[in-house]
């Protein structure tokens, strides 16, 4: 990828995409800066995900562009989308570790499968990144003899093995004891800081975004709705975003699924006997 600094890394232009005959996004559009961490939030079932996945080119847009740097992402082959992934660094929700493997080995494995390291180097390179995320001491340890927490740092250390470009984070706090939150919360800005990449962080979880994040934005209703500074974003006075961003149970993301009237769905369940 070229140096982006003059334009956002990471651009979605118009992009319309429906699954199983539902539209999950239409149209929208979304600018993630280089070199930031990007929140990207909004209700569950938004399309938050779906954002990550296009960027993956694990989905491919019905319409629109995804571009990563210098790359058209949506237009990729088989081939070019294997060697585009090499910049990418994953953080799934649940860690996806190798349950059968140490932690040491799970992180070795990308380093093991898309480099020509010998073993000494890819050692010092292993431990580097366990270090970092304060697990060099559990190197041995399987994933099943530590915590949900500690699975996650590791998982960490296994994305950001090759030095990638881009960091994308799937609700990396879901489940997290307050210290583990913290933690993770550290990390993932030092991860930035230190490698000079591009984060993307999946979350609803509202309070951290303003002690992480550099810039945001809510989707909702198949689109961005609003976009900013965590602090332009709780000033706001949108209706979602104010529902969003306080927790109020009451506004446009309505708590009852769309359903017949009450005495009608009754009066069927009457008659059906």
């Amino acid at each position: 990828m070229s140096d982006s600094s003059q334009s956002p890394s990471i651009e979605l232009r118009d992009i319309t995409l429906a699954l199983g005959g539902r539209v999950i996004l239409e149209n929208l559009s979304l600018s993630i800066p280089a070199g930031k961490v990007t929140a990207v939030m909004g209700p569950s079932g938004a399309g938050k995900t779906t954002i990550m996945r296009l960027i993956t080119g694990q989905l491919q847009p019905d319409s629109g562009e995804v571009q990563v740097g210098d790359v058209r992402v949506d237009r990729l082959k088989s081939r070019e989308l294997k060697e585009f992934r090499r910049q990418l660094g994953v953080l799934l929700q649940n860690g996806a570790l190798f349950t059968d493997l140490t932690c040491f080995d799970n992180v070795a494995l990308p380093l093991r499968e898309h480099t020509d390291l010998s073993e000494p180097l890819i050692r010092r390179l292993v431990l580097l990144k366990l270090q970092a995320v304060g697990l060099r001491g559990a190197a041995e340890l399987y994933p099943r003899e530590m915590s949900g927490g500690m699975n996650r740092r590791v998982a960490m250390a296994r994305a950001m093995a090759l030095d990638p470009d881009v960091m994308l984070y799937d609700e990396p706090f879901a489940g997290l004891d307050p210290i583990s939150l913290g933690v993770s919360l550290r990390l993932i800005r030092d991860v930035n800081q230190a490698l000079a990449t591009t984060s993307v962080v999946i979350t609803h979880d509202v309070d951290e975004v303003a002690e992480l994040a550099d810039f945001c934005c809510i989707i909702s209703d198949r689109r961005i709705v609003a976009a900013g500074t965590p602090a332009e974003l709780a000033a706001s006075e949108h209706d979602l975003v104010r529902q969003f961003m306080n927790g109020l149970p009451d506004g446009p993301v309505a708590f009852h699924y769309p359903a017949p009237d009450m005495a009608r769905d009754l009066l069927a369940t009457d008659s059906s006997r």
